[in-house]
């Protein structure tokens, strides 16, 4: 059945409050508005920052930065990581300004793709990028879950921890996000809005601490030290994979873009929210690392730590408090909970969009919105179950930590270069290109090509283990498991996708009446057609 939407003057689209701007560039695009735009500026620059949370990531994952390198790894790794972070993102937002779309990343592939070769590529970028963000909230939720263990390592001595605790307190933590996703989705930008205060006030009364009351460690320790805890023979090596603490704090920027379809006058606030995400978290980020290894005290004591977190050792010898410390604590919880609760949300949109596109499996069902809520349930709960699934590696693996965090910053920037790649290639053969309000002007294609050469440098470290000899116990399972990610998508593509896959559905066209006033005829989706 076909039907069209006028774009008034309202800027209202069946009460989804869509500005006629946003109308239009979904019509250009080629897809129907299904989602209530609630997002402004503030509340999205609010939901970026939180979901990103830079210095919190610093001070959760510490802990691979100082077995491998160091302080020398960490300092000077984290500047490089802002540059490369920066280039990144910043092609990403001038490719969200063409095109703000949830799909994102395999959309823009689709794009600028050749076009024998868009609709393989389009496929196999979806499945890596839908699971990446899979896997990023599963590190989140790692982090947040074994945060809470630790704390019960901290104040109860008689109890003893087992892994599969961790991957229970993972589940009851999806819970809540699950929840508050569905039935309190008309709060998350005041979550957010929240979310952002915290993430501001929380660093400051942290930093005011630690100055004030911690021990001091000298400049040359901070600035010079360098620790080869991993048993590699090289330095080198265990420098690299000693920047997976300052990587893994930058992955996920794009995060708003997924949210896209949500977010009033999106061309133009998604690539500021970007840009702003980054600059914010980093200053911040480097900020806190400073503070922390000037408050660190003995290296080997804070990684010995039964709680499984150097953070909290450092709170609890700051405070010489297990209460206080805990309190400190409870503070990097809270913030992860407002990240995870815009981490889920933004998932399942990108999980819906590739949906949307018939590129999952049981595409016409993952592919709903409710009708009461104007989400996608079935999407936010086929995430959840896969987040469960991933969780499982924390019971087989004593060194979950390394292979959840190097799984979801890998298939991440997998998924961000295959785009910045093409996008480059466009550049450097003259093509045209369809830029939106935000560009990068001339500078573009260099800053292509220092994103693609960072990126390139991270993904041949991330996979690595964090020390040597490797046991089955030890290994880090996240270039075994996105390999087999990569199977299984090539399996779906000769079953599915090269029969019925084209790349991303038109779902609608841009008209105008007699009076120029434009109108979007919404028409049915091929995607019904794909299961």
């Amino acid at each position: 059945m076909e039907r069209s939407i006028e774009m008034t003057s309202a800027g209202r689209d069946n009460g989804l409050r869509s500005t006629d701007h946003d109308l239009a560039v979904m019509a250009k695009i080629g897809k129907k508005q299904q989602f209530s735009r609630i997002f402004g500026f503030l509340s999205t620059l609010a939901l970026s920052s939180t979901l990103l949370a830079s210095w919190e990531s610093v001070a959760e994952s510490i802990a691979a930065g100082l077995t491998n390198g160091g302080p020398v790894s960490l300092i000077y790794g984290m500047l490089l990581s802002i540059s490369g972070t920066l280039a990144v993102a910043a092609s990403l937002a001038e490719m969200a300004s063409i095109c703000p779309i949830s799909g994102a990343q395999y959309h823009w592939t689709y794009m600028f793709a050749p076009p024998k070769w868009a609709a393989f590529i389009t496929w196999m970028q979806g499945w890596t990028t839908v699971f990446a963000w899979q896997a990023t909230v599963t590190s989140v939720t790692f982090l947040t879950a074994t945060q809470i263990q630790g704390l019960m390592i901290l104040n109860y001595p008689d109890y003893t921890p087992e892994r599969w605790h961790g991957t229970l307190l993972m589940w009851a933590y999806l819970a809540v996000l699950f929840a508050a996703n569905v039935w309190g989705i008309r709060l998350l930008p005041l979550i957010e809005l929240m979310g952002g205060v915290c993430h501001i006030a929380f660093f400051v009364m942290m930093l005011i601490v630690l100055v004030v009351l911690s021990p001091r460690s000298s400049a040359e320790f901070v600035f010079t030290t360098f620790t080869n805890g991993g048993g590699w023979q090289s330095d080198g090596v265990s420098w690299c994979i000693g920047l997976l603490t300052v990587v893994y704090s930058f992955v996920g920027f794009d995060g708003a873009i997924h949210m896209s379809e949500e977010v009033k006058d999106a061309a133009t606030t998604i690539p500021k929210v970007i840009i702003l995400t980054i600059v914010i978290n980093a200053t911040l980020a480097f900020a806190f690392l400073i503070a922390l290894l000037f408050c660190l005290g003995d290296i080997e004591t804070v990684l010995s730590t039964p709680t499984g977190y150097p953070i909290i050792a450092i709170f609890v010898q700051a405070t010489n408090s297990n209460a206080a410390g805990t309190v400190m604590e409870a503070g990097l919880i809270i913030i992860a909970f407002a990240s995870g609760f815009a981490l889920l949300a933004s998932v399942s949109r990108l999980t819906f969009a590739f949906a949307r596109d018939g590129g999952m499996p049981f595409s016409k069902f993952f592919a709903h919105v409710d009708p009461h809520y104007h989400i996608p349930i079935r999407a936010i709960s086929l995430v959840c179950v896969v987040i469960m699934l991933l969780s499982l590696i924390n019971i087989g693996s004593s060194i979950a930590l390394y292979a959840i965090l190097s799984l979801s910053s890998l298939a991440l920037y997998v998924s961000y270069l295959v785009p910045i790649s093409l996008l480059a290639l466009k550049r450097i053969r003259g093509e045209p290109i369809p830029f939106g309000p935000w560009t990068l002007g001339k500078f573009g294609l260099f800053i292509n090509l220092y994103a693609i050469a960072f990126g390139i440098f991270i993904i041949i470290f991330l996979p690595f283990p964090a020390a040597t000899p490797v046991s089955a116990t030890s290994m880090n399972y996240a270039a075994p498991v996105f390999v087999f990610l990569e199977l299984v998508a090539l399996l779906d593509w000769f079953i599915r996708g090269r029969k019925h896959y084209a790349g991303p559905l038109k779902e609608a066209t841009v008209m105008t009446d007699e009076n120029k006033t434009p109108t979007v005829e919404i028409v049915q989706s091929s995607a019904d057609k794909m299961m």
